[in-house]
């Protein structure tokens, strides 16, 4: 099998005796798209990064991350993988533990002190971002890597964004948020916290572009009839009021309601229920399987003793009364109506949580900027507004409200930025075709259920999460199919009836078409999908 390619020459097929002819299939190295790459909002080569962490090239796997994620220990802790659930080896014996590989590498990073390298020289230009949020930041670091200068302004008194007033600190502490901060701030982008943006058309003279990410950070107001109302919060206030260091508040010390159904909501319910709130109730208006909570959330809030009460909404408030409308769903269950009845439900405080919009208060005066009815700014296909030169991304426009979504948003505005302060049009990769789990040969993988680890079981705002150890971090990295892409086990070379795998001394693999009959064993026995036979039209 590992025998040098001009020994395995002198087999049955001589150099004079050409086969290729006989060709009508095709046998092609496919590198095609793993399913994990492809549904990555941030566009991450996970594939590579898996395959380095398995040798134990952990620096090197960290430098892949953050070529497009400058947040790998943060992504590892808010992420909701949908990576894992489009992995292969879901389907053969659980998916890759990709997420928690990622958490465990970025924890190494902030340990070992890993700083981003590789600059490239300055280009004279500089931009402007609004909003020190993920899509803030990540714009910042890709810029910056381009070679531009950078600026932030940032309208709360510390950088983070939703990272660090929107998300809980039980899910992701501020250590870790400082932390990968502070390699893009050592990168030499500037943030001016405690800034204000009234009016963008002042504040961007002196740059050559402008970044908006301002992010989703008012909460959507909720018109119902209130008497002698309880104490009322919006979970978004909540969690910044806990975040600046004011004092717990007193009237999350009883009964607690939350309304709405999003990760959000159970934020802000499980926030409560480690504030001290003796008794937490979800009220949301659908069924607990449309919840637009992540599915592991929901099951830690009930794990934890939260009930969640569906098919209801609040139609008012008196004092302690909660009156409660039941609702009903039509046969395709997705039209809501109210059933007539109602229930009255008693609470100290109630948490509302039924959505965030952006301020776009920063773009009153530019009449070119469109903003949809969605209160989201219009950008086209190169992410820019409707003025020239200012671009917007992650919350701020329309599209999915995560912080992955958001990192994918900043990288390829900043290369929109990038190729519009080069004056050229930014040309998007053409992807390859995803390879599915039918295409691999799972015979040479043995069953090898994922390393799980025990989450923390209190109720104290101490991070939750645990990490693998570097021996854990191999091991599972090591159950990546590598779907699509070949991983050099040789198999094509050894099992070629016609010797026609040249294999280089770099351990490369190329096909002599001269010599191959097109019989298709190769792409039979190939592991991970890699060779595809295709029509030989060219008799190549």
């Amino acid at each position: 099998m590992n025998k040098p390619f001009a020994t395995v020459l002198g087999a049955s097929t001589s150099l004079s005796n050409k086969t290729g002819s006989w060709r009508t299939m095709c046998p092609n190295f496919a590198n095609k798209l793993p399913p994990c790459n492809a549904t990555c909002p941030a566009g991450e080569n996970i594939q590579l990064w898996l395959s380095l962490a398995k040798e134990e090239q952990f620096h090197e796997a960290w430098k892949v991350m953050t070529q497009s994620n400058p947040f790998p220990a943060i992504m590892g802790r808010v992420c909701y993988y949908t990576c894992e659930k489009a992995c292969n080896r879901e389907q053969f014996d659980g998916a890759v533990n990709i997420n928690l590989i990622e958490k465990s590498i970025g924890d190494i990073a902030i340990a070992n002190h890993w700083k981003f390298e590789n600059v490239s020289p300055n280009s004279g230009k500089k931009v402007l971002i609004v909003g020190a949020g993920p899509s803030g930041l990540s714009a910042a670091y890709f810029l910056k890597m381009l070679g531009h200068d950078v600026t932030i302004f940032e309208n709360h008194i510390k950088p983070g964004g939703m990272m660090r007033y929107g998300i809980p600190r039980y899910r992701l502490s501020n250590s870790i948020i400082n932390a990968e901060i502070k390699r893009i701030e050592d990168l030499g982008v500037q943030i001016i916290c405690n800034k204000r943006v009234s009016n963008i058309l002042n504040e961007i003279k002196g740059f050559d572009a402008t970044y908006i990410s301002i992010g989703a950070c008012l909460a959507t107001p909720v018109d119902l009839e209130t008497k002698e109302s309880p104490d009322i919060v919006n979970a978004i206030d909540l969690f910044k009021e806990l975040e600046d260091g004011k004092n717990r508040p007193s009237y999350l010390e009883k009964k607690v309601i939350i309304y709405g159904g999003g990760n959000t909501a159970i934020d802000a319910a499980r926030t409560a229920l480690r504030l001290g709130a003796k008794n937490v109730k979800i009220i949301y208006r659908r069924g607990i399987n449309n919840m637009p909570a992540h599915e592991v959330e929901i099951k830690e809030a009930l794990t934890e003793g939260i009930e969640i009460l569906c098919l209801r909404t609040i139609n008012s408030i008196n004092s302690d009364n909660i009156l409660v409308d039941k609702m009903n769903y039509d046969e395709k269950l997705d039209v809501l109506s109210k059933s007539g009845e109602t229930e009255t439900i008693y609470a100290d405080s109630v948490i509302f949580a039924i959505g965030q919009s952006v301020d776009i208060s920063v773009l009153q005066e530019v009449k070119s900027i469109e903003i949809s009815e969605k209160g989201t700014i219009k950008v086209d296909k190169n992410m820019m507004t409707g003025e020239k030169g200012i671009f917007a991304g992650g919350d701020a426009i329309l599209g999915k409200r995560t912080v992955t979504n958001a990192i994918g948003h900043a990288k390829k505005a900043a290369k929109c930025i990038d190729a519009y302060l080069r004056g050229v049009e930014f040309v998007p990769n053409i992807k390859n075709k995803v390879i599915n789990f039918k295409k691999l040969n799972t015979a040479y993988f043995p069953k090898d259920n994922r390393i799980t680890v025990s989450r923390m079981p209190d109720l104290s705002f101490d991070e939750r999460d645990v990490s693998y150890s570097d021996q854990k971090i191999i091991v599972e990295s090591a159950r990546c199919f590598s779907c699509g892409n070949c991983f050099h086990c040789d198999n094509c070379y050894a099992y070629c009836p016609d010797n026609a795998i040249i294999k280089h001394s770099d351990g490369s693999l190329e096909i002599n078409y001269d010599y191959c009959k097109g019989c298709g064993m190769c792409a039979a026995e190939c592991p991970c999908g890699a060779i595809e036979m295709i029509s030989d039209d060219s008799k190549v």
